[in-house]
């Protein structure tokens, strides 16, 4: 328990301090990328620290990991220059034991890490994107022309010139119907669409049913009406980036892709990364403590050498295994996941040979 506290005490110390002079640095970064046009625009200064404020949680973010190898990586190099964990050896304590507290720790905040990010850090970036648009005159139209959307996995496909968002209205329709074999069932022609609650209700419409391999004008099919079912957002000029939604948002788009028909890898492998990414801080504490020690010589720099590079690596196969589930290669999750259980493998084979 003392030898907890102490490692706890010295590695708190330098992951605060990490952790603030990091994200300060984010945030001038990010500052000085929009300087010139909040003065342009005349921004008061008040409302770019209110930006500011509500950049600061995802500076947080990104800064942890780094906050979190820096605080765990020289705190035990430290004690090692010092042949401080030569007296803890002494007195029985191995190198596994005297930090599995601090490894303990890692895999928990890593939960936490998740937390923060789907509760604060998306909502937060949100409003600060949102906010910073308003101030900077930028807005995006969600309405859009010629589009054709698919639903109920290819078996209703939508086009139409035009979708206004503000009224939720499509103009010049037509609606193809397919039935559970693919085959076709019926077309739909109408000068408008107006979205009514939960289906979308058609202005002089025109139905051609396909019968005996001709199609012939028929009244618009109750059953054909209730199929309409599509929600205004789908139709919408907005592209949603999986990493900057919460989960549940992230879920709820994969389950839109998937109804359409189209192709949801490289969406899902992002959504498994949501899951995956936090634990990074339990890979680098663990790496940290598997790498302690490899050197007498410079031991600070080289152990924090070993540290990056080891980081560097995981952020690179990270890229490799993402690139391969969007295209298919590797299962989503395998995309997401694999780098994790690599390198948390690793870092158990550097511990078990650890000198302790």
């Amino acid at each position: 328990m003392i030898f907890t506290r102490y490692l706890f005490r010295k590695f708190f110390s330098l992951f605060i301090g990490a952790l603030l002079f990091a994200s300060l640095v984010l945030l001038l970064i990010d500052l000085m990328i929009n300087l010139w046009e909040f003065l342009l625009n005349e921004i008061p200064v008040g409302k770019i620290a209110y930006l500011m404020l509500l950049h600061a949680p995802k500076c947080l973010f990104y800064a942890i990991p780094f906050a979190i190898l820096f605080g765990s990586c020289f705190a035990l190099s430290d004690l090692y220059s010092r042949n401080e964990l030569i007296a803890v050896y002494a007195a029985g304590v191995s190198l596994f034991k005297f930090t599995r507290s601090l490894i303990l720790f890692s895999f928990l905040f890593s939960f936490a890490l998740f937390a923060f990010e789907n509760y604060l850090v998306v909502p937060t970036y949100a409003k600060k994107v949102a906010f910073q648009n308003e101030l900077l005159n930028r807005q995006q139209s969600l309405n859009q022309s010629r589009l054709v959307v698919i639903s109920e996995a290819g078996k209703v496909v939508y086009k139409s010139d035009y979708y206004n968002d503000h009224e939720q209205r499509l103009t010049a329709v037509y609606v193809v119907l397919r039935n559970q074999d693919k085959s076709l069932q019926a077309i739909v022609k109408a000068d408008t669409a107006v979205w009514q609650e939960d289906r979308w209700i058609l202005t002089n419409p025109i139905q051609y049913t396909a019968q005996g391999g001709t199609l012939r004008v028929t009244p618009l099919d109750s059953a054909v009406a209730a199929r309409l079912t599509e929600s205004p957002e789908t139709f919408r000029n907005n592209t949603v980036s999986v990493e900057e939604v919460n989960a549940a948002e992230a879920r709820a788009y994969i389950d839109k892709l998937q109804r359409s028909g189209l192709p949801v890898a490289e969406a899902r492998s992002l959504y498994y990364k949501k899951y995956a990414f936090p634990f990074i801080v339990f890979v680098v504490v663990f790496l940290s403590v598997g790498l302690s020690g490899k050197t007498r010589k410079n031991v600070l720099i080289i152990s924090m050498v070993f540290c990056i590079g080891a980081a560097a690596l995981f952020y690179i196969m990270q890229m490799i295994t993402m690139l391969l589930a969007k295209f298919g290669w590797i299962p989503p999750l395998a995309g997401a996941w694999t780098p994790v259980i690599f390198f948390t493998s690793v870092s158990v084979v550097l511990l078990r040979y650890a000198k302790t």
